[in-house]
Formats: structure tokens, C-alpha cells, sequence
């Protein structure tokens, strides 16, 4: 493997970050995560938030945030997430009004790579991240498809979510073949072989990781980024399993 190093969307801890977020990253990086992909500015400033992980030698791998706040104050955005250190930010989902049929999903191919041509202007790297309504067919090809075929490579690229492509029954290994040169961060995800294709631990599901790994390194993946949008139990121990997991495995 090529050492690429591992984050975690905090997203994940979402209920701990509310009651001590400097607590919750401390956690994180005892546990061994090498960054943190962010989900807000979490109420505080953006050198206080650089200090912090600083301090705790954590990465600023990223952060979600949605075309809404990008369109009405890039200024402010970029400024924040400049000052924070990080260079990456996703889209984590679009609006219904973006994607209500294939020449939707064509035109936001448009508008994506309009904006990511901006943000590559500045310094930054602009992803979207899937989820499994992108793999709904229109004239006998997917949404996700159509996106990216309608977009500029070095413009937007694909934060794939392992378990959400494996959910619109797609092969994650392959989506990750496709579209290499554009997978910067990946999350990694898996899934439980059960009816309720339950989330589950990075290693403890269905997942193919040895060829999720192996696509990732070929296609040029800069971060692995744990994320597990519910835990059966509590979400540390969840995020604490994941890492030992894909330490093991990697």
C-alpha cells in the first residue's frame, strides 16, 4: 500500500461534537486518525479551529458544505476554510431541482465544473459526494454518469461513498476504476449483510476493501475519510474499530 493516510467525517461523532467538540478531537486523534473531515466551523473561528487540531496534530482533511453557501458567499467560504488549512471542499448533496431528470443532471455537470474552475482559482479542490439517488436511470444511464461525463475532470471530482454506491447496487471497485484521476478523498463505508443493509464498520461488512484499496491507490486517492452515518453502539467505539480495522487490513 502507499501509505495513504486515514480521516474521519466527523459527521460521525455529530452528537459528541455538540457537547465537547475539543474533547471529541482529542479522542479522535488518540485514537490514531491521521485528520478530520469538518462538517461546519462547530462555533468557532477559523485560527482557534487551526490551532486546535495543530495542537492535537490532526489534518484538516476537508469539509462538506452545500452550493447554497458557495453561490451566495464564496468570499467568506474560502477565507474561513483558507485560514483553517484546508484545501478541499464537497458538496454533500444536491437539491432535488439539480437532478429532476437527465438533462438536470447534465446541466449541474455544467454548473459543478463552472464552480470548480473558480475554486481552483483559489487554491481549492472541489468534490461531490455521492449518495444512492444518483445511480436512478434516465434513458438507460445513471445520474452519477451523467454528471461526470458532463464535467470537467480537474473541476469536480468524485468523493465516492463506498457504502451509498454499493446501496444504488453498484460495484464500488469499478465506480472507483472509472473514475480515476478524480478520487482525491474516498469515504470509506461498509456494509452489513442484512436486510436492512445496516452501516457498519470499516472491515465488519460486505465490502470488497483488498479492490477498494487497490482502485484507490491506482487512481490517485489523497485521503481515506471513515465515516458511519449511524453505530449500533457508541459512535467511538465504532470509529476506534474502523481505524484498528483498516490499520490491519492496510
Amino acid at each position: 500500500m502507499a501509505g495513504i493516510p486515514i480521516g474521519l467525517q466527523m459527521y460521525t461523532l455529530r452528537e459528541q461534537c455538540a457537547e465537547d467538540f475539543p474533547g471529541t478531537l482529542k479522542k479522535v486523534a488518540e485514537i490514531g486518525y491521521n485528520g478530520v473531515e469538518l462538517a461546519g466551523s462547530y462555533g468557532i473561528s477559523a485560527s482557534d479551529l487551526k490551532s486546535l487540531l495543530g495542537d492535537l496534530g490532526l489534518e484538516a482533511v476537508g469539509t462538506h458544505t452545500g452550493i447554497e453557501a458557495l453561490s451566495e458567499d464564496m468570499e467568506s467560504v474560502l477565507e474561513f476554510w483558507g485560514t483553517v488549512g484546508s484545501k478541499y471542499l464537497t458538496f454533500s448533496s444536491i437539491a432535488e431541482s439539480y437532478r429532476e431528470d437527465g438533462d438536470g443532471w447534465k446541466n449541474t455537470g455544467k454548473i459543478l465544473t463552472e464552480c470548480g474552475n473558480e475554486l481552483l482559482k483559489h487554491g481549492f479542490q472541489l468534490s461531490y459526494h455521492n449518495h444512492s439517488f444518483e445511480f436512478e436511470m434516465f434513458d438507460g444511464i445513471a445520474g452519477f454518469d451523467l454528471l461526470y461525463q458532463n464535467s470537467d475532470p480537474k473541476a469536480l471530482h468524485a468523493q465516492v461513498d463506498t457504502y451509498w454506491v454499493q446501496h444504488g447496487n453498484r460495484d464500488p471497485v469499478q465506480v472507483l476504476k472509472d473514475l480515476s484521476g478524480r478520487i482525491s478523498l474516498v469515504h470509506i463505508k461498509d456494509m452489513l449483510d442484512d436486510e436492512a443493509q445496516s452501516f457498519a464498520e470499516i472491515g465488519e461488512g460486505i465490502l470488497d476493501w483488498d479492490g477498494i484499496f487497490a482502485a484507490c491507490e491506482a487512481g490517485g486517492t489523497k485521503w481515506y475519510i471513515v465515516e458511519q452515518d449511524s453505530c449500533k453502539g457508541d459512535p467511538i467505539d465504532s470509529v476506534a474499530l474502523s481505524h484498528d480495522n483498516f490499520r490491519k487490513m492496510t
